[in-house]
């Protein structure tokens, strides 16, 4: 006996329909509105610098990427604390935990570029060469402009 896969579906019907992934769709969805409203309370330079990580039984946790704001977010707290409370979700709102996680994905090293060959440079404006479209052209032929020339 064969086996048969079952019939592939929609992701938006396993998202209504499959109960494991709407519980994680729905609290995906909670923590994306509970992060708006935290945004909406924070100042412009340390919004991207917190995340709401978890809320429940009166405690908020937020996930900060470095001491240096975790600290600044500390001496706001209390008054953090006051103005989320004026929103619904945060009504029961008793203590803010800050909880410093550095960002997994590593920061593109500043001024690491890769070197683009002559011959790749060659390819490169002879296609732009054949491109009737007057931004796509310039925008090779800026990028050829950047080739290395070879080392004597």
């Amino acid at each position: 006996m064969a086996f048969r896969p079952h019939p592939a579906r929609a992701p938006s019907v396993l998202l209504r329909e499959a109960k494991p992934l709407k519980a994680i769709f729905g609290h995906a969805k909670r923590l994306g509105h509970l992060q708006r409203l935290l945004e909406s309370q924070l100042q412009p330079a340390a919004r991207e610098h917190c995340h709401v990580a978890s809320w429940r039984e009166g405690s908020l946790l937020l996930i900060v990427t470095d001491g240096h704001w975790a600290t600044r977010l500390r001496y706001q707290q209390k008054r953090l604390l006051r103005q989320l409370q004026v929103f619904d979700e945060f009504a029961s709102l008793t203590r803010i935990l800050f909880k410093v996680q550095p960002p997994t994905v590593l920061a593109k090293v500043a001024g690491h570029t890769l070197d683009l060959s002559v011959d790749a440079a060659q390819t490169i404006q002879a296609t732009a060469d054949g491109i009737t479209d007057p931004a796509l052209r310039a925008a090779l032929e800026r990028l050829a402009s950047h080739a290395k020339p070879k080392p004597n």
